[in-house]
């Protein structure tokens, strides 16, 4: 039966062929089928695998040996910083929880860092609050506590501050710190008289002008000749006003709006103030950038 077999196979004809080719395919299934299920398992996890453990959270110190047990390694592939974790805790793995994998199967982690990264601090002013949002967002900062006080422009940024204190920006600061916001209401738009600020003194006139929710526009130092001088005692008379607190050197002796007109809450008032001579004006220059009173607010602020 054999020498017949043989037989056929030394015959060149399409049967032999044929026969050839079946008999290859099924050998080269038969190694295939040896070298995955035989083969391979034997010579790389013997069958055996292991669970990969939940690390996330875990500290880094106290998942060193909790995984040297378990045959596994580990590497710090990356590192981030949340205020929320704890320094040196696990923020993610891979392989993932569940998985399985092979004895001594390196475990990639990402790890909470102990300080936070340093950012620049943007410039919020004169934009609206909302835009102010994801400026901080995408400079990993959050919003703090929002001031709001009357000016013209609705919900736009007036200040930013910092800690208690205004902060600049390209001033560098913490991720992940709040920055407090000053921002108009828009009740601006309420109209009223404008005060009279006509014989006080420069830095009384600045205080009264903020107490009454309005701003400080500019401010002119004049020198008075007689003829101005006339002028002013009898608006003074006009007034009702003592004659020498228009006349007196560092007093407003003008003002613009004027007494009586229309203005809105956070307009500005601008101011003309008295001086006797050249010498004099630098003077009152000195004094009025050397104010000392503490300064009010533009009109009542109130928290959101």
């Amino acid at each position: 039966m054999l020498d017949k077999i043989i037989g056929i196979l030394k015959e060149k004809s399409w049967k032999t062929i044929a026969l050839h080719f079946v008999l290859m395919i099924l050998i080269v299934g038969i190694l295939i089928v040896i070298f995955f299920f035989v083969y391979l398992p034997s010579t790389t996890r013997h069958g055996e695998t292991i669970t990969v453990p939940n690390l996330e959270g875990m500290s880094l110190l106290e998942m060193d040996d909790f995984l040297k047990k378990r045959h596994l390694n580990y590497e710090v592939a990356d590192s981030n910083y949340f205020e929320k974790y704890p320094a040196l805790s696990i923020l993610k793995q891979y392989p993932l929880p569940g998985a399985y994998v092979k004895e001594d199967r390196k475990i990639y982690l990402t790890v909470n860092k102990n300080n936070p990264e340093l950012t620049i601090m943007p410039n919020l002013i004169d934009g609206s609050l909302k835009n102010a949002e994801l400026i901080l967002q995408n400079a990993g900062l959050k919003r703090g506590k929002i001031t709001y006080k009357p000016d013209l422009a609705s919900n736009a940024v007036l200040e930013q501050w910092y800690e208690g204190e205004k902060i600049e920006p390209g001033a560098k600061i913490a991720m992940g710190s709040e920055i407090d916001m000053i921002v108009g209401d828009g009740l601006g738009q309420r109209v009223f008289s404008v005060p009279r600020f006509i014989g006080l003194p420069m830095d009384e006139a600045d205080f009264s002008i903020k107490a009454s929710g309005l701003n400080t526009g500019s401010v002119i130092i004049k020198v008075i000749d007689d003829e101005k001088m006339l002028e002013l005692i009898e608006l003074a008379r006009e007034l009702e006003i003592d004659t020498a607190t228009i006349i007196q050197s560092g007093h407003v002796f003008q003002q613009r709006p004027e007494l009586g007109s229309d203005i809105r809450l956070g307009q500005q008032v601008d101011l003309w103030v008295v001086s006797l001579d050249e010498e004099d004006s630098l003077r009152v220059v000195e004094n009025w950038a050397n104010k000392s009173y503490e300064e009010l607010p533009s009109g009542d602020a109130y928290e959101e």
